[in-house]
Parts: structure tokens; C-alpha cells; sequence
């Protein structure tokens, strides 16, 4: 039965690099989701306790009890509306995308190491293939066929390491981007009950909520 102590030494360099792309990625996974647990969310009536707060005159005072990246886009956009600037709809874009950037930190690792895995995983095949071909003809084609299945499975060893590594990745990957994808709606769905109750310069066309791959998010 084979060991993993069997396995780094069959699989060579492939396999430790693949190591390292696991930790790699156990470690900006495990990152996102403390932060994703640890940024708090507003409240589920949301709406009802704005409506309160406008209509005793303590809006500045409910938006900072609040908690999350939706809290903090709504506060941006009651601080420019403060300021008395006119486009909220231009700040409230600005900045969600700023708070999605924040969330998506570290997705593009993710990708990269979940996609150029099986091909790391491939190019150990191949070179284990390439090495396993070339005693065969230094032997002259006179292989015995247990030691050239030998040579083939561990040639394709880092193949499926390969694959076990990217799956997860790109699993949890998706996960993190759905979670994402929901906060920005929520982000969206709170700057626009904030906006629904301040005077400003409202634009004629229709802007729509973008998919957070694209990393911005309209207000309205």
C-alpha cells in the first residue's frame, strides 16, 4: 500500500509544488471566511429602522449603529449628501465597489492556483511519461510490462494529485463568490433605501446592479 511519504517521492517536484499551492490556498480561504464572519450585516428590518430614523431626525446616529460594508456604503452616501453633493447615485457606486474589492481580495489566487493545478498535475505526466518512454528504448523495446505499468502509474500520480488539489479550490472558490454575489445585493438593496429618502440629482438612464466579477456595484 502506497504512503504519502511514497507519494512525494514518486511525484517529485510536481507533487511539492502542489503542496504549496495547497497551503497557499487553505490559507487565503481560511482568511476570506473569518473575514466574511467577522464583518457583521445590518439588521433584517433594515428598511423600518431607517424610516424611523428619518422620521425623528436621528438617521446619523441609526447608520452608525449599523454594521457591515452595507453600513459603511450608506454612511459614505449620507456624508456626500451632507456635503450637499449632488450625484449620491455616483458615490453610492464608488463605494460599493470599493467595499466588493475588499470583499474578493484573494479570489484571484484562488483562480489561478485552482485553474494552472491540473496543469501542473499534467505537466508531471508528461515528463513522467517522456522519462518511462525513454527507458524503453534504451532497453531496446525489451520492458518487462509489470515495471512498465509501474512506470506508467507513477507517471500519472501527479495528475491526480493535481485534480484533488484544484477541485476543492475551485469549489470553495464559487462558494466565496456566491457569498459575495449576496452581500452585493445587499449593499445594493440598502443604498438604495438610503437614496429612496434623500434629495438628489437622479440620472435619466437605467443603471443596473452588476455581477461582482466585474467589481462594481450601482446604487440605483
Amino acid at each position: 500500500m502506497m504512503t504519502v511519504a511514497d507519494i512525494f517521492d514518486k511525484g517529485g517536484i510536481i507533487i511539492w509544488l502542489l503542496l504549496i499551492y495547497s497551503f497557499i490556498a487553505l490559507a487565503v480561504i481560511t482568511e476570506r471566511f473569518l473575514h466574511y464572519a467577522l464583518m457583521g450585516r445590518p439588521a433584517k428590518n433594515v428598511e423600518d429602522l431607517l424610516l424611523t430614523a428619518f422620521e425623528s431626525g436621528q438617521i446619523q446616529q441609526q447608520l452608525d449603529s449599523l454594521a457591515g460594508p452595507e453600513s459603511r456604503v450608506m454612511q459614505g452616501i449620507f456624508q456626500a449628501h451632507k456635503r450637499q453633493v449632488k450625484d449620491l447615485e455616483s458615490v453610492a457606486s464608488r463605494y460599493g465597489s470599493e467595499e466588493l474589492q475588499a470583499m474578493e481580495r484573494g479570489f484571484r489566487t484562488l483562480s489561478i492556483l485552482g485553474n494552472t493545478a491540473p496543469l501542473l498535475g499534467l505537466l508531471g505526466t508528461i515528463i513522467g511519461m517522456i522519462k518511462a518512454f525513454m527507458v524503453i528504448e534504451i532497453a531496446g523495446g525489451r520492458v518487462d510490462s509489470q515495471a512498465l505499468a509501474g512506470g506508467i502509474w507513477e507517471a500519472m500520480l501527479t495528475t491526480g494529485v493535481g485534480l484533488a488539489v484544484a477541485i476543492p479550490i475551485l469549489l470553495l472558490l464559487h462558494f466565496l463568490e456566491g457569498m459575495a454575489d449576496r452581500r452585493a445585493h445587499s449593499m445594493h438593496r440598502c443604498a438604495m433605501l438610503l437614496l429612496e429618502h434623500l434629495p438628489h440629482e437622479h440620472k435619466h438612464e437605467e443603471v443596473e446592479a452588476t455581477h461582482h466579477r466585474k467589481g462594481v456595484v450601482h446604487a440605483v
